[in-house]
């Protein structure tokens, strides 16, 4: 298999002056490629609880699935500020290896929970993939019956406007279901107005609760960020055509199914 330093060189002697930061998030594993597809992903990474890159050099590798690592570019480290009970990293992106971003794919089991790795250590252990002609970027619409996707990754595909999912969700009238990832609460809702799943959940994205009352009430009680628990998924979809009453009848049938109003953040 390629190596890694098969095709970014860096000099044995120097892998010492090197942090390999393997970057996970907290709970939504996937949030530093989220990220990355904004265009964020240096900001994302200087903001740190601790000290973690106190070397010249941060080679990034940013967690895509398992033991597979997306290369996110290297970042020599200029110093370091402590805010409130966090550390800012002021840190430059080096160039000479900034078109690979995003484009390999890096084979590497992580040992163990740890993210910050001394690289002379670990450099023998990171094999290249693939090379892609082109930096990933997010997955093509998968077809209404495949959406499950997270606020996060839905946030990051409608401030991208990403072409297929826009195409697609502004195509069709129907319900959808939003599943509180903590607590396994659901609640249904339907889209029937112009650009439809689109338009509608857009307006999650800016408020986070869509206007709904008791999403409302836990998102005024635990903060914005609790939205990135939610799941979105399609329950049924019809033609554009499709009048408003028959999609709010479809939606009071799914209402009463999944039990949404006893058990979940419908209200009525």
């Amino acid at each position: 298999m390629l190596k890694l330093f098969d095709v970014i060189h860096i000099p044995k002697q120097d892998l010492h002056k090197y942090k390999l930061h393997l970057a996970i998030g907290p709970k939504e594993k996937k949030e530093p490629l989220y990220e990355l597809f904004k265009g964020n992903f240096k900001t994302w990474q200087e903001g740190q609880s601790k000290k973690n890159f106190e070397r010249d050099y941060i080679i990034s590798l940013i967690y895509y699935n398992r033991d597979e690592w997306i290369f996110g570019g290297i970042y020599k480290q200029k110093g370091v500020k402590k805010i409130g009970n966090r550390f800012k990293y002021d840190t430059e992106l080096i160039d000479s290896y900034r078109d690979f971003i995003g484009r390999l794919i890096i084979r590497f089991r992580r040992p163990g929970r740890q993210s910050y790795l001394n690289l002379e250590k670990w450099a023998d252990r990171l094999g290249v993939i693939e090379i892609l002609r082109k930096p990933y970027s997010v997955d093509p619409f998968p077809g209404y019956e495949n959406v499950v996707v997270d606020f996060d990754l839905l946030k990051t595909i409608i401030e991208k406007e990403e072409p297929s999912w826009k195409a697609a969700l502004s195509s069709v009238k129907g319900v959808y279901i939003i599943t509180d990832k903590i607590n396994g609460k659901i609640y249904v809702g339907s889209a029937y107005g112009d650009d439809s799943f689109w338009s509608r959940w857009s307006i999650y994205i800016r408020n986070r609760h869509g206007g709904n009352k008791e999403l409302k009430k836990i998102i005024d009680e635990k903060g914005l960020e609790y939205a990135s628990n939610f799941q979105f998924s399609i329950l049924e979809v019809r033609s554009p055509v499709t009048d408003k009453d028959e999609i709010i009848k479809r939606e009071m049938h799914w209402k009463n199914a999944l039990k949404s109003r006893e058990f979940g953040y419908n209200e009525n």
